[in-house]
């Protein structure tokens, strides 16, 4: 074991006695970062467990094995390990149905996220929730750190109507929560009402960093690679709804930002002169293997976060898309609705249009920071009943 104070729900669950696994049909919800701390896979331990059987395996966006790209279609297979169905969650079907559950008393959840609104597996656990309480089936939510600590809650609510699988519910861009507590928080506020029990982490508390807990960092997916990519994922991933590449295909996915027509130099000085705290911005040329600018050279800033309590992951992001809009303006491009549809890409990550319609006006990046900041605290007050776990004793 890596470290012998923090526990994850997983090394808990074989010591405890709980009706929702004895003589019970198990499914798992789980990836490659469903491990415990000594790096037995989560599947293994829960088919090991005595008085219950596994019976289905679920897979969210990535795969059971988290090795598709973002947006890639995951097809249904037979799991050839434990000889069980592995039923997708992010293909035609985004909640578990009737069929999916039928062999199945209680599902079980145990994944890595990263409390951040538009990485899918807050949505997939949704999901999760209303399609075990319209069937009543159990729901057992085996926690895990939120890997950018307790306390970091950043970003402006999701407006209704802006629901997606980037933003299933109306919450801000950094919930500052575990994956238990949101099931928690969720489960009530949202009236699921799902029979749902959290085994809880022991040791962890609010202000500890993740590099702190001693626990391996397991790739939730292909392009989260490392602790520096989490910090500024929340901030960078914004540039996904635009034309410039979020460093996908690049070995910095959303540590770099870049296009063919930006000059790295001018956007890193620019940035740099608002001192933000805890991030320095440094031009950078990068060529992408894949995805936006595939093979072509592009010119742009590669983000260090020197400072990471005092880091502020959205606002970053936020300055970046008004310096890049206000700095190019003929040639930067919000990416249009997909067909068929008539959101952008940018409002469901942002949760309104806001962005999109004044980030490039000289008051407008100030005025979404003040919403967004106060919709944080109204936040910050709503969660507060569901925490689990408090500060640093």
């Amino acid at each position: 074991m890596m470290n012998g104070n923090i526990r994850c729900g997983i090394d808990v669950l074989p010591g405890m006695k709980i009706g929702k696994i004895n003589g019970r049909r198990l499914g798992v919800i789980t990836n490659p970062t469903g491990l415990t701390s000594d790096f037995r896979s989560s599947i293994e331990v829960i088919a090991s467990l005595p008085g219950a059987e596994l019976t289905a395996l679920y897979a969210c966006e990535h795969g059971i094995r988290g090795q598709l790209q973002a947006g890639k279609h995951v097809n249904d297979e037979m799991d050839p390990q434990f000889n069980v169905p592995v039923y997708s969650l992010y293909g035609a079907n985004r909640k578990p149905s009737a069929a999916m559950l039928d062999d199945v008393d209680t599902v079980i959840f145990d994944i890595q996220d990263l409390g951040v609104r538009f990485y899918t597996y807050l949505t997939t656990l949704l999901y999760a929730m209303e399609a075990c309480a319209e069937h009543d089936k159990s729901l057992l939510v085996l926690d895990r750190p939120n890997p950018l600590g307790g306390e970091r809650c950043e970003g402006g609510l999701l407006e209704p109507g802006y629901e997606s699988m980037i933003g299933g519910w109306q919450i801000p861009i950094t919930t500052g929560m575990t994956i238990g507590e949101f099931a928690l928080m969720a489960n009530e506020l949202r009236g699921t009402n799902c029979d749902l029990e959290i085994i809880p982490l022991e040791g962890w508390h609010r202000t500890m960093d993740y590099q702190d807990t001693g626990l391996p960092w397991i790739l939730p997916s292909p392009n989260i690679p490392t602790m520096d990519t989490v910090r500024l994922y929340s901030g960078t991933c914004f540039f996904e709804g635009t034309n410039l590449s979020e460093g996908r295909g690049t070995t910095r996915p959303f540590e770099w930002i870049g296009a063919p027509w930006l000059n790295g130099d001018e956007l890193a000085k620019a940035f740099n002169n608002y001192e933000m705290p805890g991030v320095h911005a440094h031009p950078m040329f990068m060529t992408p293997t894949f995805s936006k600018h595939q093979g072509e050279a592009c010119g742009g800033v590669m983000l260090f976060v020197t400072e990471h309590k005092s880091f502020q992951a959205v606002n970053t992001g936020l300055l970046l898309l008004h310096l890049v809009s206000r700095m190019y303006p003929d040639q930067f491009q919000w990416l249009s609705p997909p067909e068929g549809r008539n959101r952008y890409f940018i409002d469901l990550l942002t949760g309104n249009e806001d962005v999109r319609k004044r980030i490039h006006e000289a008051e407008g990046l100030q005025q979404i920071q003040q919403q967004w900041s106060q919709d944080a605290l109204r936040w910050r007050e709503m969660r507060a009943p569901y925490l689990l776990y408090g500060e640093a004793p």
